[in-house]
C-alpha cells in the first residue's frame, strides 16, 4: 500500500549532504507524506530513497516543506514548516485543540485514514517484527474495527497541575511534552460531562488562592451509562487539605466520588502509598455489557467503554468457552474479561499483580455473585496458575509477554489463547516467539480502534493448538462398565455441584471443586504444573465439603 514520496526539485539529495556537513538546521526538503509512522510523526522519503520522519502534524498525502532536524546514516527527522498542497484526507477541526495538545496527535486526519493508517502499522510490524510473510501477514489480519463514535468516545482524561506563584494552571501537556495548555473542555470525553474539565480547573484555582496544593495530576473518570463522576487527585503523602478541597470540588462538579491518591518514589517508578476517600462513594463504576464493575482511581480500566465491550465480544467469540471449560485470565486487571469468562466457564484462574486491581477484582467478583474464580495476587510468570486450562486470555501491558510467560503458555494444552495487545510491535514479537515454539500458531489478527484521534489501538489475536487431539473410530471391545466410567470422567463442575447438593444437601461452588482438584493432583497432561508448596492452594472449603466432593470425583471415575 506504500507509495514513493517526491521532491519537486532536485535537491534532497545534495540537502542531505549538507545536513551531514553540519548544516542541518538550515536544510529544508520539499516532501510529499507517504504514511504514518506508529507515532505521532508521517513518513516521507527523499529521491534518493532516505526515509525521512516527519514531526508538526502532516498526514498522508500531503505536499509539505520540512526543516531537517536529523540526519542519521539509515534515516531523516524534519518538523514540518509549511503545507504547500494540503491533503484530501487532511481536516480542520477542531483545530485548535489539536493543534495545542498532544491529546490528538492524528485529529487532523479523516477518520478512513486513521483507520487505515493503524491496520497498515499492524501489517508492518507483524513482517518486519514477526518476520510473517506478506502471504502469511494477508491470511492473519482481519478488518479494523471501529466500536464507536470517533470524538467523545472516553470515560477517563487526565489533567496537568502546575503553580505559577499564587496561581495555578489546570490542563493538557502541549505536543512538546512540557508546557501546559489550558482548556476548558475536551472533545475527546464524552459530550454528557464535556463541562467538567472547566469546573474542575475553576475550582482548583479557586482553591490555590488560600491553600497551597502540592498536586501532580488530577484523573476524571465519568460515565454516561451509570452517572458516575470521579475527581481523583494525585498528591505525595503528607498534609493536604481534605475537607475545604472536597467541599469545594463536589459543589463545582457534582462528583459522586473524590479521593486523594497518594504516591511516592522516583517519578517513573512511583509507588501508591493510599488512597483517601474525601468525598461520596471512594470509587468509579461503570457497565460493560450487562456487568456493572467497581474501579478504584489507581486500576487500569479502558478508557473506551464501548471499545471494551467489543474486546470482550471478540474474546468470547474467538475461544467459544463452555460450561466445562477451565479458563485462565493472565493481566486480568479489575476483571473486564474475567467476569464474562466466569459467566461462561466452570472456573477461572485470574491473575493480577497491581493491589490495586487485585482488590477491585475481588471486589466486583463479589458484587457479581461469581463463586467460580481464583483471584491470584502475583506477576504472572512467578504465579501462573497450576491448573490445566481449556481456554486463555492475556492481556498484558504494552511491553507484552515475558519469555518466561511464553513458555509457560505454551507448555499448556489449552484449545485457544485469546491474545489482547496494545503494542503490535510486541505483539509481532510474541507471536513469533509463539510460532518458534512450536504448541500454539496464530490464526487472526483484529485490531480495535479503542484511541480515535491517536495512533494507539488494541489487537485480538486468536492463538490455536497447533497438534489437538483428535479422535478416531475403531472396533474394540469394552464392556458397559468401562464405558460408563469413561463418561464419568468427563463430569463438569455443574454436574459434580449437583451430585454434592442432592447426596449431602451441601452447596459447593466451582472454586471449591478447583481447589480440591489440584489437591488430589487431577491432571490432563504430563507435564502439569506441581504447586510450588503443599498449601500454596488449600481449599476454601470446611472439611464435610470437601470429603463430599471427594465422592463425588469417586462416583465420576475422577479418581
Amino acid at each position: 500500500m506504500d507509495t514513493f514520496a517526491h521532491s519537486r526539485n532536485g535537491a534532497a539529495s545534495d540537502a542531505s549532504t549538507c545536513a551531514r556537513n553540519g548544516a542541518a538546521h538550515a536544510v529544508e526538503l520539499e516532501l510529499t507524506i507517504e504514511r504514518m509512522s506508529y507515532g505521532a510523526d508521517a513518513i516521507a522519503h527523499t529521491t534518493d530513497g532516505k526515509t525521512v520522519f516527519v514531526s508538526g502534524g502532516a498526514v498522508p498525502r500531503d505536499t509539505v516543506r520540512a526543516r531537517l532536524t536529523d540526519d542519521g546514516e539509515r534515516f531523516s527527522r524534519a518538523v514540518l514548516t509549511e503545507i504547500l498542497e494540503p491533503s484530501p484526507e487532511r481536516v480542520t477541526s477542531p483545530l485548535p485543540f489539536v493543534a495545542l495538545t498532544g491529546a490528538a496527535p492524528w485529529g487532523n486526519m479523516t477518520y478512513e485514514s486513521q483507520l487505515r493508517e493503524k491496520k497498515a502499522g499492524v501489517v508492518s510490524a507483524l513482517e518486519r517484527i514477526g518476520h510473517f510473510s506478506p502471504k502469511e501477514t494477508s491470511e492473519l489480519m482481519r478488518d479494523i474495527v471501529a466500536p464507536g463514535e470517533p470524538w467523545g468516545y472516553r470515560n477517563k482524561i487526565e489533567l496537568a497541575f502546575k503553580r505559577v506563584g499564587r496561581k495555578t494552571l489546570v490542563g493538557m501537556y502541549a505536543p512538546n511534552g512540557q508546557d501546559i495548555v489550558r482548556i476548558k473542555d475536551c472533545p475527546l470525553l464524552d459530550k454528557a460531562h464535556e463541562k467538567i474539565v472547566g469546573a474542575v480547573s475553576g475550582a482548583l484555582s479557586y482553591l490555590s488562592g488560600s491553600h497551597e496544593l502540592d498536586i501532580e495530576r488530577i484523573g476524571i473518570r465519568a460515565s454516561r451509562r451509570t452517572k458516575d463522576v470521579e475527581v481523583a487527585l494525585w498528591t505525595a503523602p503528607g498534609g493536604f487539605p481534605r475537607a475545604q478541597v472536597a467541599r469545594v470540588l463536589e459543589d463545582a462538579t457534582g462528583a459522586t466520588s473524590i479521593v486523594r491518591v497518594m504516591a511516592k518514589g522516583p517519578s517513573k517508578a512511583r509507588r501508591i502509598a493510599g488512597v483517601e476517600r474525601l468525598s461520596g462513594a471512594g470509587s468509579w463504576s461503570e457497565l460493560i455489557g450487562d456487568e456493572r464493575m467497581r474501579v478504584s482511581a489507581p486500576s487500569f480500566f479502558q478508557v473506551n467503554t464501548k471499545g471494551a465491550e467489543k474486546l470482550v465480544e471478540l474474546v468470547l467469540s474467538a475461544l467459544d468457552v463452555r460450561d466445562s471449560d477451565e479458563a485462565m485470565d493472565l493481566y486480568c486487571g479489575a476483571g473486564t474479561f474475567t467476569l464474562p469468562l466466569a459467566r461462561r466457564a466452570g472456573f477461572v484462574s485470574a491473575v493480577e499483580s497491581y493491589g490495586p486491581a487485585v482488590r477491585d477484582l475481588r471486589r466486583n467478583l463479589e458484587d457479581a455473585g461469581l463463586s467460580n474464580v481464583d483471584a491470584i495476587g502475583g506477576d504472572a510468570g512467578r504465579s501462573f496458575p497450576d491448573t490445566d486450562a481449556d481456554v486463555i486470555v492475556v492481556a498484558p501491558p504494552r511491553a507484552g509477554l515475558a519469555p518466561d510467560v511464553v513458555k509457560r503458555l505454551s507448555e499448556q494444552s489449552a484449545r485457544a489463547i485469546a491474545y489482547v495487545s496494545c503494542d503490535p510491535a510486541t505483539l509481532a514479537r510474541d507471536l513469533r516467539r509463539f510460532v518458534d515454539a512450536g504448541t500454539f500458531r496464530p490464526v487472526s489478527v483484529t485490531p480495535v480502534d479503542l484511541f480515535p484521534q491517536t495512533f494507539h489501538m488494541e489487537n485480538v489475536c486468536l492463538l490455536v493448538l497447533r497438534n489437538p487431539v483428535t479422535h478416531i473410530n475403531i472396533d474394540v471391545d469394552v464392556d458397559v462398565e468401562e464405558m460408563v466410567r469413561d463418561k464419568r470422567g468427563a463430569a463438569t463442575y455443574e454436574q459434580i455441584r449437583d451430585y454434592v447438593k442432592e447426596q449431602t444437601g451441601l452447596h459447593v461452588t466451582n472454586l471449591n471443586i478447583a481447589q480440591i482438584k489440584r489437591k488430589c493432583r487431577i491432571i490432563k497432561r504430563q507435564n502439569y504444573n506441581l504447586p510450588k508448596s503443599e498449601d500454596s492452594k488449600q481449599p476454601n472449603c470446611t472439611k464435610e465439603k470437601e470429603d463430599a466432593i471427594m465422592e463425588a470425583f469417586k462416583h465420576f471415575g475422577l479418581l
